[in-house]
């Protein structure tokens, strides 16, 4: 479900490196940890590569003051409300580590190691009233996350991260991997 992740430049040279970009850019992401309706870093589709840029986190919802922050890999292209965002609109959330709550409601923070190190998130983006908005993708846990969530996010390598944004049969075919293995931490 992911409904909370980290962004940080401070601690992470590839992250600094992201950040800046997205200054370089223009804009301004939050950093440290990043809450639905944030205004975060995102790899998008530039005209020739890849670019940095910052958009609120969650498409607007049924209700008022509502967001809808994840969608489920596995359906996303047969939902009406993420199925054109999925094909013409991937991106990428840079991160240092997601959280997830468990039953007992403890909260837990996951990553390759206990290092802040980058781990990257797919996802899409669409536009509402001309304002970029962006859901992260969730798909089934494997075996580092399904003791405490029934759902992970749709974690790519670095190396798959243009084919992710530019390959539409690439990222048709993504269902297939298997997602990388997590360590968790308890956060007190």
């Amino acid at each position: 479900m992911c409904g909370r992740y980290l962004f940080q430049p401070d601690k992470n040279p590839e992250i600094k490196r992201i950040y800046q970009l997205a200054v370089d850019n223009g804009f301004q992401p939050k950093t440290g940890e990043i809450f639905p309706t944030d205004q975060t870093a995102l790899i998008v589709a530039g005209k020739r590569q890849v670019q940095v840029v910052t958009m609120k986190w969650g498409f607007p919802g049924f209700k008022p003051g509502q967001s809808i922050i994840n969608a489920r890999f596995e359906t996303a292209s047969q939902k009406q409300m993420f199925a054109d965002s999925f094909q013409k609109r991937r991106c990428v959330y840079p991160t240092t580590g997601f959280f997830e709550w468990n039953k007992q409601k403890q909260k837990y923070k996951f990553n390759f190691s206990n290092d802040p190190q980058t781990l990257f998130i797919g996802g899409c983006y669409n536009y509402f009233d001309d304002v970029p908005q962006s859901v992260l993708f969730t798909t089934e846990p494997n075996e580092s996350m399904i003791q405490i969530h029934d759902r992970m996010p749709l974690i790519l390598a670095k190396n798959q991260i243009n084919a992710w944004i530019y390959d539409d049969k690439f990222a048709n075919s993504f269902m297939d991997q298997t997602m990388p293995k997590l360590i968790s931490q308890e956060e007190k």
